[in-house]
């Protein structure tokens, strides 16, 4: 599907999104993008249907070519206090606050969100995948997270972060029985139902 080269609304807009949200150790990371009113990049889409190469180049283009991007992480210990949709919310609300243009309008990934101030949004559902400004928040999100996954890989390789990147894979899930959840797990996310899950 081509992306929308169009913006949503006739205003300054921000397109936002986030990454991590399934995961069980780590982040969760959102990203907000403003781009002129005519831009256009057919290669930009949903980042879980590009490759990390692809990804990584992409991430260049849209911080040389945007108006205006930002990147936020709110980590584990904030979502098992306010939960996942609302630390997922609260990231973008923070990815759009530190914008250095004040966007008119906001485009959001998904169904769920929270006003952000006085600003107008609409919720797509796939947005991601229609509109750029939204395609490329997912981009950036996914790029940045997955790169300060790698990172903390360094200090916990057990759990094989930097292939995962805290996604609940059947290693990831093995090794916290193995060795026990570390200080960057969601506590929230039922951690020992699930080792209890694959020890019986």
């Amino acid at each position: 599907m081509k992306l929308l080269p169009t913006q949503y609304s006739n205003k300054i807009e921000a397109g936002t999104d986030e990454a991590g949200r399934g995961c069980l150790a780590g982040p969760v990371s959102a990203a907000a993008v403003i781009f002129s009113e005519n831009y256009s990049n057919p290669n930009l889409n949903d980042s879980k249907k590009l490759s990390e190469k692809k990804r990584n180049e992409l991430r260049k283009v849209i911080e040389k070519e945007a108006l205006a991007f930002s990147v936020v992480h709110v980590d584990n210990h904030e979502i098992d206090k306010v939960n996942i949709l609302n630390a997922s919310i609260l990231a973008m609300h923070k990815a759009i606050k530190k914008l250095k243009i004040i966007p008119g309008f906001i485009l959001v990934d998904g169904n769920r969100f929270s006003k952000y101030e006085n600003l107008k949004h609409k919720c797509i559902i796939s947005g991601d995948s229609k509109f750029q400004n939204i395609a490329a928040a997912s981009i950036l999100a996914k790029t940045y997270r997955d790169e300060l996954m790698i990172k903390l890989d360094k200090k916990y390789p057990q759990y094989n972060w930097k292939k995962n990147k805290g996604y609940p894979t059947k290693f990831h899930k093995n090794s916290i029985i193995s060795n026990g959840p570390s200080i960057y797990h969601r506590k929230s996310f039922r951690l020992f139902d699930i080792q209890t899950e694959l020890k019986f």
